[in-house]
């Protein structure tokens, strides 16, 4: 390993230790969290659509996520290790052949689909990542204090509190 690779993948391993990179490729679905700077003031904005493409170059390696916004492609080329992308998330994985996607420019609607990978072990290890998901968001929901406006909403519904709407009809007379 020559010099300019020792040093390439020194910082590439400075870069990751503050977040980690799920394994992904061409045809996989993901959400990628980017760092949007609007003045003074900083937000995270998603961006959500099909890897297209990825290239693998060090610390230059970037991948191509493509989405449909109102009935037009946007296309996005993010840095893989750059400092403005917060986190990158793994929806679904793509079964395709082919390394670059760039076919699915020129399609539309149906024949712009990619199907789920559920064989082999990518498909297990998303039915297993899909389950860890479920489960984690149950745990989530099933907490203490997670339903705070749920319970709002529902008094609201029926038309106050534990009077069963009494409230309600006493001040409709």
């Amino acid at each position: 390993m020559n010099t300019i690779e020792k040093l390439d993948n020194e910082q590439i391993a400075k870069l990751t230790e503050k977040r980690q990179l799920p394994d992904f490729s061409p045809g996989d679905t993901v959400r990628v969290n980017v760092k949007v700077i609007e003045g003074t003031r900083e937000r995270i904005q998603a961006f959500e659509g099909v890897c297209i493409a990825r290239k693998n170059r060090g610390v230059n390696s970037s991948f191509t996520v493509r989405k449909i916004s109102y009935n037009e492609g946007v296309e996005r080329i993010f840095p893989l290790y750059s400092p403005r992308i917060d986190s990158v998330e793994l929806v679904r994985r793509g079964d395709v052949r082919r390394a670059k996607l760039y076919y699915l420019r020129g399609r539309r609607g149906k024949s712009a689909r990619i199907s789920e990978k559920t064989t082999g072990a990518a498909g297990k290890a998303a039915v297993s990542e899909r389950a860890d998901a479920a489960a984690a968001k149950a745990a989530a929901s099933a907490a203490p204090g997670s339903g705070k406006g749920s319970a709002k909403r529902k008094a609201k519904r029926t038309g106050g509190g534990s009077d069963g709407g009494a409230v309600k009809a006493a001040k409709a007379e």
